[in-house]
């Protein structure tokens, strides 16, 4: 809208009654949402813009494309846009994404993530895929501080391979033992408390040590008997037996909780 025309039209909005009000008010609400958005992103990727086919950062402003600023760099002449090259590149509805950001902190099944939000479960579906892409990449490269660690145990899934070293099981089989004694697959999560984020998994317990800094504190329930935690001991390893009551270790450098 030019501007003559725009102070034309909001010189009349005092003489709008109330429900005409409240349906202004209506209407423009996703612009709200759809505006944080796209400020979000660009106080986001500002300080590191570059072109994403050569890397080179000296662009300038190049027009508007899907309500977001485009640029052409100025050593290979290619256009792109805050997006190009993320995960969230080509996606549409961008003023309905901080509330299903909410929805996936909510751990919301697909279904339920589009009505709330109001999109197609394929939208949602598409959507967690690509938001919880860049949630993978946010962790840091080595864990201290006070480290949590258990183990997790998952089968192993040989699908499509002609030559299975097991027998063939039936679906909606429980993560036993295998006869041998011997777990399906083993890996382990571990939480640095000291960046309140961080969760890695580990596809052996011998990659733990190698991200875990000197420093740390690593606790993690269970007996002192447990074979796989001797190649991950830290400096300072302590167990604790939750279903004890133990809770916390005040005979260290640092009290260690759970």
């Amino acid at each position: 809208m030019k501007a003559p025309r725009f102070k034309g039209w909001f010189a009349k909005l005092p003489s709008l009654n109330q429900p005409q009000r409240r349906q202004v008010l209506d209407a423009l609400h996703p612009a709200a949402g759809l505006d944080q958005v796209v400020a979000l992103i660009s106080e986001v990727r500002t300080p590191g813009r570059s072109c994403p086919r050569c890397g080179n950062e000296h662009c300038y402003r190049h027009g508007f494309a899907n309500d977001l600023q485009r640029y052409r760099c100025c050593s290979c002449g290619r256009t792109f846009n805050d997006l190009t090259g993320t995960p969230l590149a080509r996606l549409r509805h961008k003023a309905k994404w901080l509330a299903y950001s909410q929805v996936l902190l909510d751990s919301l099944p697909v279904r339920k993530a589009a009505d709330r939000v109001g999109v197609h479960c394929n939208t949602a579906f598409r959507w967690r895929h690509r938001f919880l892409h860049w949630v993978k990449l946010d962790r840091p490269a080595l864990l201290n501080g006070i480290v949590e660690a258990d183990e997790t145990f998952l089968l192993e899934s040989q699908k499509g391979s002609r030559t299975l070293d097991r027998p063939p099981r039936h679906r909606a089989t429980a993560a036993a033992m295998l006869p041998n004694g011997a777990f399906p697959a083993n890996s382990i999560a571990s939480w640095s408390r000291a960046t309140a984020k961080g969760a890695r998994s580990m596809p052996s317990p011998g990659a733990v040590r190698s991200r875990l800094r000197n420093s740390s504190v690593t606790c993690y329930p269970g007996s002192t008997d447990r074979p796989c935690w001797s190649v991950t001991a830290t400096p300072l390893t302590a167990p604790l037996h939750v279903s004890t009551g133990s809770r916390t270790r005040q005979s260290m450098c640092a009290p260690v909780c759970v």
